[in-house]
């Protein structure tokens, strides 16, 4: 039935649409043979008044063209919706089943900033022939965006979910081959998300495709080249999400989220080196939160860099506050993004914050993780990492060990200090493997000139350990939990009277 319409919605336009005028001499000339003069007049009057008729009673035929995507000659979202609305139609009564899919290629946008535009374009292509070539010639194929594709399968009366998980399965592995370009190969996975239509949430065309958008993000979450179906389980964890988000936007504007200060202390005097600031979220309802529970939900808003900024100057702010009492607090560390590093105006903003507070550039700590040398070159980073420490700034090099730095990253970065991260603390004083690990690393720190802080300390043993291999400086919850800034002069002066009661524990000089 569909097919049949098709075919009529093409002929109309000819039958009835300009096209017919090419006809019109051939018109004139038979009534003209087959009744005389007075059916030539009446022909040659009789057509252009009914085409000026249908026109002005507006019955003339729109151009029912469908808009085509430039690049892959497959149809737009406009058309596919239309076509989806027919589909979805014709598969509400119990004979016929269909479903929506929707492809997207993973990281398309960093494919495209390694080989260029004209690659990208290539892959869209290939991509939009192969989905094409693993369908039916009647099943409805689009490009929604430059990465993602849709498909709508034409109605067919036997369609289950295993059904269509093979057949996601079909179209993912012809999209994930290989792709020639120029002298070299280029492989593309995809995420798929579907959803059949007898599963959709709502009884409208959108409410399906929404449905196959909720499965996409799922699998998109779970990727790269996952599958997911569509269920009401998924969708309200999607919604969950969504309201998270939102949640933490308004906990930024408001104030919810601030830092919270992890003491750092040296091996050799005991003494207070520095406060890490770490976010915590003040949630009204779930109280304390830590960064885990809502950091992503930050980097899907967007919100990245609203965050540094907010952990940046509340830090500066207990500087000044510490300074104010009298406390002797050398430095605050801040935790700085890959996606932070990035602002070209990083360098100056701090500058700039710093002249604000009227502080010295040694007092601010830059923590990056070894996660962000290793990811690859980047030139933005790379200027800004080298650019703040040629200001002054301190740049340790966070959970070192878990990221795979190279030596000469860590030369090329000037790094001043190494944090050893807490898994190789864990047990230290017990486990000799540990030990010979944690000395390694102390022995390259040293043969480098860096210092070192170990992270997680949480007993003495793990303290004394420290201290006796030569680390520089440890934080953890055996020295202090994070705590707010309304705690931490308090947690300064016990301390402080803890040092002129007890020893050193270590008997270091540098």
């Amino acid at each position: 039935m569909i097919r049949l319409r098709s075919v009529f919605d093409s002929l109309l336009p000819i039958l009835t649409g300009p096209a017919i005028l090419a006809f019109l001499p051939a018109l004139t000339l038979g009534a003209f043979w087959l009744g005389g003069e007075v059916a030539l007049l009446m022909t040659s009057l009789g057509l252009p008044l009914l085409f000026a008729l249908a026109g002005a009673l507006g019955k003339w035929p729109k151009d029912n063209a469908t808009p085509r995507d430039a690049v892959t000659g497959l149809m737009l979202r406009e058309g596919f919706q239309n076509a989806m609305t027919e589909i979805h139609h014709a598969a509400q009564g119990p004979d016929f089943k269909s479903a929506c899919f929707l492809i997207e290629l993973d990281d398309y946008h960093e494919m495209i900033s390694r080989h260029g535009a004209a690659t990208g374009d290539l892959v869209a292509l290939r991509s939009g022939e192969r989905i094409r070539g693993a369908l039916r010639e009647r099943d409805v194929v689009a490009r929604l965006t430059d990465c993602r594709f849709a498909v709508c399968l034409s109605p067919v009366r036997q369609l289950d979910l295993e059904l269509c998980i093979q057949m996601a399965g079909r179209i993912q592995s012809s999209v994930e081959d290989p792709i020639s370009v120029d002298a070299s190969t280029v492989y593309v996975s995809c995420s798929v998300g579907f959803c059949l239509s007898s599963r959709a949430p709502g009884h409208k065309p959108d409410d399906w495709l929404e449905a196959a958008l909720v499965a996409l993000k799922e699998a998109r979450d779970n990727g790269p080249s996952a599958i997911r179906a569509f269920s009401p389980d998924m969708h309200r964890q999607i919604r969950s999400k969504s309201n998270l988000r939102d949640e933490v936007v308004a906990a930024l504007e408001t104030g919810q989220i601030l830092p919270f200060y992890q003491p750092q202390i040296s091996t050799d005097t005991g003494r207070v080196t520095g406060f890490e600031a770490l976010a915590r979220w003040m949630h009204p309802v779930r109280g304390i939160l830590g960064p885990d529970s809502f950091l992503p939900a930050v980097e899907e808003a967007g919100m990245v860099q609203k965050l540094g900024q907010v952990m940046l100057y509340h830090a500066l702010t207990a500087l000044k506050a510490w300074d104010s009492a009298g406390t002797e607090v050398p430095r605050v560390g801040v935790n700085f993004t890959a996606d932070e590093l990035r602002d070209p105006e990083l360098v100056q903003r701090i500058q700039w914050e710093l002249d604000r507070f009227e502080l010295t550039p040694d007092r601010l700590s830059i923590e990056v993780l070894e996660t962000v040398f290793s990811q690859g070159p980047d030139d933005v980073i790379t200027r800004n990492i080298r650019g703040l420490s040629a200001m002054g700034c301190r740049v340790d090099l966070d959970d070192f060990g878990t990221g795979h730095a190279s030596i000469a990253s860590i030369r090329r970065f000037d790094i001043s200090r190494i944090k050893i991260d807490r898994s190789f603390v864990m047990k230290a004083d017990r486990d000799p493997e540990q030990q010979r690990m944690v000395a390694a690393i102390l022995t390259m720190a040293e043969r480098l000139g860096l210092e070192t802080l170990a992270e997680g300390v949480e007993t003495v043993g793990e303290h004394a350990l420290l201290a006796q291999l030569g680390c520089d400086h440890v934080q953890g919850f055996g020295i202090g939990r994070p705590m707010p800034f309304e705690q931490t002069l308090d947690w300064i002066a016990s301390h402080s009277d803890k040092l002129r009661e007890a020893p050193r524990i270590g008997g270091q000089t540098r």
